[in-house]
């Protein structure tokens, strides 16, 4: 991680009507803190927008209560509204982005960071190369250990990695309905309402979202995209006389057996 050691934020913050409808809220003061807290956690990351514990480990909001010395409710209230003012974003593996980082930040500076201690490490790597172990043998002769070795072997695993194609970055998945348990990309969403219609696909999302929240999603449903084709196909939470295709009822709102693809 690059050594960001500030980032910018504007003298008329607290002018802006996300943060006056935030400070309106339930501990409103204590959200606005915490929003403060994640763009120094962002920038601390320096990754883009990012916020996580390790480049492998997203934070959950327990995490961020730690971290932030908040307790856990309050941190899940806050995640939630700036997520519906659309301030923030999950992707699907749980990590958290600060949404328009890149507007609101120096990215080129903090990229130039990002290099720099790329180039400090690689130097650094050099300089250790350059001064090999060295041990005495039972005769008292000199000899060279093995840590150069070791060094040389971990630089050029080093740059494998580094040629190896970079990894395409996981598309973001917005959360919908009133329990947000429905996820969809934005393309997902877009091809949602241009096949079923707006209000068809409204109302899918709402059905899967109280259904999913009913059960705790107990038939572990992750193609959300697909399970909103079924409901329209199949007509889920439609009433009894328009839930019938050839006589035989299609499923109701209810049991979870009946929510199985």
């Amino acid at each position: 991680m690059a050594d960001v050691r500030w980032i910018k934020i504007t003298v008329d913050m607290f002018d802006n009507r996300k943060i006056k409808h935030l400070r309106r809220l339930p501990n409103g003061d204590s959200i606005v803190l915490i929003w403060v807290m994640l763009l120094t956690l962002a920038g601390r990351c320096n990754a883009g927008g990012m916020v996580f514990l390790t480049e492998n480990i997203p934070y959950t909001p327990s995490m961020l209560a730690d971290e932030l010395g908040f307790d856990e409710a309050t941190i899940t209230l806050a995640l939630k509204s700036f997520e519906a003012l659309g301030m923030v974003s999950t992707n699907e593996d749980s990590f958290l982005r600060v949404d328009g980082w890149a507007e609101h930040q120096n990215v080129d500076g903090m990229e130039k960071i990002r290099e720099q201690n790329r180039i400090r490490k690689q130097n650094q790597r050099e300089r250790q190369k350059e001064l090999p172990g060295m041990s005495r043998d039972g005769h008292g002769t000199v000899t060279q250990s093995h840590t150069t070795d070791i060094e040389v072997e971990e630089e050029k695993e080093g740059e494998y990695k580094s040629t190896a194609a970079p990894k395409p970055p996981t598309p973001t998945r917005k959360k919908y309905g009133s329990y947000g348990w429905v996820r969809l990309t934005e393309e997902e969403y877009t091809r949602l309402v241009a096949d079923l219609g707006e209000a068809e696909a409204l109302r899918c999302i709402t059905y899967i979202d109280e259904a999913a929240q009913s059960t705790g999603n107990k038939n572990k449903w992750r193609d959300w995209n697909l399970v909103l084709r079924k409901c329209h196909r199949d007509g889920w939470g439609l009433s009894k006389s328009a839930n019938t295709r050839g006589g035989t009822p299609l499923p109701t709102y209810g049991g979870a057996e009946q929510w199985s693809l």
